[in-house]
Formats: C-alpha cells, sequence, structure tokens
C-alpha cells in the first residue's frame, strides 16, 4: 500500500493581561522520522518573532529553542507538519530467540545503554505496582509478547480514559487507585508495570491519526497522544499504546521519545512580568489526511 499523507497543524496561544517579556521556550514539534514516516516539510512561526535555533537532545528529539526580543501580551506558536505515514496494521515483530520468552536477560551492552530506562521513575514503596504487573506473568516461562499484550490490555481495561486538562502526569499507584486517567497516565502506567518486571521501556509524545473517528483519546480526525515503546532484543523498540489497546505504530505519528513524559511537552517555557500577567492559553491540533498529496511529494 502507499504511505498515507498526513498534515499536523498545531496551533498554541498564550494571552496576558498585560506584556511580559518571554523567556526563551523549548518547542517540542517536529515529528521524529524513521524507516515507517517520512518527513516532507516542516513549519514554525513564532508572534512575536522570534529567533530559533534547533538541536537534538540526549534522546535524538528534534527540539526547537525560540529566543524574543521584545515584550508581548501574546505568543502564538504555529507549527504544520507534513509527513508520509507507512505502518503496516497487524506488524510481525522478529524476537530474539532468546528473548522470545520471559524473563530473559538483555545483554551486557543492551543494559548499560537502555540505563534509566529500565528503572521505575515513581515511588512504590508498598510494591503494588510491580503485585498488580506481576499478576499478567502465567509461570516460570511466558511468552514475551503475549506478556506485554496482555499487560497493554489489562491497562486499557482497568483504566477508565477520561481528559485531563490540568497539567503533570498522575503516579502510576494514583492511576490504579483512581482506575481514571489520561493518555499520558496510561502510558505512564504501563511503561513503568514494564519497568518493574525487567523491560527498557521509554514514553512516546505525537499524534493519534484517526480517520475514522473511532479511537479513544482522538478529537475529530486526531490529536494530541502519548503512549509507550518497550525494547526486545531483535525487534528493536515496539510500541504500545494502552489507550487503545493497540500494538505496532498505526495511527500513531511519534514526535518525541523520552524516559519521562514532562521532558518532552510540546511547549515549556516561562515568562518575567507581574503574577497575575497570565490570562489564559488554547490550544488547537488538526490531524488530517491529504488526498492530494502523493508518496513522491
Amino acid at each position: 500500500m502507499a504511505p498515507t499523507a498526513i498534515t499536523i497543524r498545531h496551533r498554541t496561544i498564550y494571552r496576558y493581561r498585560t506584556p511580559v517579556r518571554l523567556q526563551p521556550h523549548r518547542l517540542v514539534l517536529r515529528p521524529r522520522e524513521s524507516r515507517e514516516l517520512r518527513l516532507v516539510g516542516a513549519e514554525l512561526a513564532l508572534t512575536p518573532e522570534a529567533s530559533v535555533t534547533w538541536a537534538h537532545d540526549v534522546f535524538g528529539n528534534a527540539v526547537a529553542t525560540a529566543s524574543f526580543a521584545s515584550p508581548a501580551d501574546e505568543l502564538r506558536i504555529d507549527s504544520v507538519s507534513r509527513i508520509e505515514l507507512d505502518a503496516p496494521a497487524w506488524p510481525v515483530f522478529s524476537i530474539a530467540a532468546s528473548a522470545v520468552a520471559y524473563p530473559f536477560p538483555y545483554s551486557g551492552d543492551e543494559r548499560t545503554d537502555l540505563g534509566s530506562l529500565t528503572l521505575n521513575q515513581h515511588l512504590d514503596v508498598e510494591g503494588r505496582l510491580r503485585a498488580w504487573a506481576r499478576g499478567f506473568v502465567m509461570g516460570d516461562r511466558t511468552d514475551t509478547l503475549s506478556l506485554l499484550k496482555d499487560l497493554n490490555v489489562g491497562v486499557w481495561s482497568g483504566v477508565v480514559y477520561e481528559i485531563r486538562e490540568d497539567e503533570g502526569t498522575q503516579t502510576p499507584v494514583e492511576t490504579l487507585s483512581r482506575r481514571r486517567g489520561s493518555c499520558r497516565d496510561l502510558a505512564t502506567l504501563f511503561a513503568e508495570a514494564t519497568r518493574s518486571l525487567g523491560f527498557g521501556a521509554r514514553v512516546v509524545s505525537g499524534y493519534l491519526y484517526d480517520p475514522g473517528q473511532g479511537l479513544t483519546g482522538s478529537a475529530g480526525a486526531g490529536s494530541t497522544h502519548a503512549w509507550a515503546e518497550v525494547y526486545l532484543p531483535g525487534a528493536g523498540w515496539i510500541t504500545f499504546d494502552p489507550t487503545n489497546r493497540s500494538v505496532g505504530s498505526a495511527n500513531l505519528i511519534p514526535v518525541a521519545v523520552a524516559r519521562d513524559i514532562r521532558q518532552i511537552m510540546p511547549v515549556s517555557g516561562s515568562y518575567l512580568g507581574a503574577g497575575d500577567a497570565f490570562s489564559d492559553m488554547a490550544v488547537t491540533v488538526s490531524v488530517s489526511g491529504d488526498a492530494s498529496a502523493t508518496s513522491g511529494a
């Protein structure tokens, strides 16, 4: 099948009651290229005008830093990306024979390079998260991929999806207790649960492409989204979206990967001004297929 041409429009507006001096803002908005995703074009426009520098962070994510010269009572950030997505709906994973059954050891190099991605990032003093995750291990030797799929479905079935406008992410234990959470809460719970079992995992921020408008977490044909990836020898990083109990990258447009979701927020920054200067913010996202585009665009 030909790749799917998609356009992502992401607008963020901050409004202030009085002009403020904007400090440098960190922008993580550029889709992450891979063998399944080709970036055709990307545009970034800011008001007020800013000088923009680009760099790759420790995870290889493209990060823009915007520096502003003049005070403003409104900050507008417009990002438009055009991509071609070619991710199979039913992927097959070539897991190394040594990792087909759980538990298995990572090689010395793999464990060193995965580093903190194998370590839990949230306190679990009572061991509740690990006990919950261990409940999906069926016997002394469990099929690795089946275990991860069961855990993915376990998050989906055990936590009701909700839209949370407030900043930050719930701890995994909090999500288990509330049995409710946003996509970033479910992604964090899944990643932390797999880490408690010894896997290397990372969280992903990006967009959900939903032309049929039947997926959870989507507004219209698409929206911002979060999910997780687990590293398995031979197969590499395998995508799990617990919000939709799906495996593989179909319908998912990654922008950035990290140890913790707070490291890859789309827009982050601060300002100098009165304590009550901030008025409000608005975010609009559009993810749409482009029928006129071709794979050679």
